[in-house]
């Protein structure tokens, strides 16, 4: 009989159950994307768990009726934003309570894992980097996080440290104000990517703010809001010199870390890493240095999903008991 092996993921703004084989198919991808008001830069946590407490019963109604739940061997969660030990985010106790839930009503394995580990292994699922060496490099760009992190792959989970990133305001906050500001719907990056595809960069010297490994955007913040001001550019101009920006920033530090740590192999993980010009930019500029592989999983894999809890699921052994007590 074949396994199953189950993941859910309840982060700041996707509800996503997913389940995987023992060969590594996806058999399952459930996802519900949290609702945030037209003008609004996000929600509230407590806005995001009564949304997440809605979204569950429907996507696991939907998953008992495309599968036969007996095969589920593990079932895993997504407790906290990293794998140390003070991170939390209230979100995340409704997929650790549920997925708990599921695996004594079934007799399964529960395991316990981060929402960044997730990240990772959804990244690797996603991608060619599936015979990487025990270390590697990620770059982790989404809506609240800019890390550019040092793994190494171990038998529980994965051993992350942060070795830059941004020392202020996230490529993904960047991308949501000015987003907001140009009216489009939060979260913006999906929208602003189409609208660069017909931009221009506009012909100014654009603040890209890097030192060894670490970025600071506030710089860019101010820039983008003053040139909006100014009325002289249209959204996709704007949103293409944006990503430009970005883009350029983040190739200037993961360069600098091929360097210093002398690793190869870098992930791309993340939603910010499904935006096709920020992907374009950092593609051709680790290519062009002739220092490093890199890897982009495809996008469904770099927004928010419950694939790498259930892959994490399958091949790591994770905490074994609610809350990792």
């Amino acid at each position: 009989m074949t396994n199953y092996y189950m993941g859910i993921d309840t982060s700041a703004y996707t509800t996503s159950v997913a389940v995987i084989d023992e060969f590594n198919n996806i058999i399952f991808d459930g996802r519900s994307l949290l609702e945030v008001k037209r003008g609004d830069r996000g929600l509230r946590q407590q806005e995001a768990v009564f949304q997440h407490v809605n979204n569950l019963p429907r996507i696991i109604d939907e998953l008992s009726n495309e599968i036969d739940i007996s095969k589920i061997k593990t079932v895993s969660a997504s407790v906290k934003p990293r794998n140390i030990k003070e991170s939390y985010m209230p979100v995340f106790r409704v997929a650790q309570g549920q997925a708990f839930v599921i695996s004594r009503v079934l007799n399964a394995e529960y395991k316990e894992f981060s929402h960044q580990e997730g990240h990772i292994a959804a990244g690797i699922l996603g991608s060619h980097m599936k015979n990487h060496t025990d270390s590697f490099l990620a770059l982790h760009i989404s809506g609240g996080t800019t890390e550019l992190l040092y793994v190494e792959d171990k038998i529980e989970n994965y051993d992350i440290k942060i070795i830059g990133g941004t020392k202020d305001i996230s490529a993904g906050q960047l991308i949501d104000r000015i987003g907001v500001k140009l009216e489009l719907i939060f979260p913006c990056g999906k929208e602003m990517d189409i609208l660069s595809h017909n931009g221009l960069i506009i012909n100014k010297k654009l603040p890209i703010n890097t030192d060894g490994t670490w970025i600071n955007f506030s710089g860019a913040e101010t820039f983008f809001y003053r040139l909006m001001e100014e009325k002289l550019y249209s959204n996709e101009d704007i949103s293409n010199s944006a990503f430009n920006c970005i883009a350029n920033a983040l190739a200037n530090i993961v360069i600098h870390a091929i360097k210093v740590y002398d690793i190869n192999d870098i992930l791309i993980i993340g939603g910010v890493g499904a935006n096709s010009s920020i992907r374009h930019i950092l593609d051709v500029k680790i290519n062009e240095s002739g220092l490093g592989n890199i890897y982009f999983p495809a996008p469904s894999f770099c927004t928010d999903n419950a694939i790498g809890t259930a892959f994490l699921g399958a091949i790591k052994n994770g905490e074994r008991s609610f809350g990792g007590l």
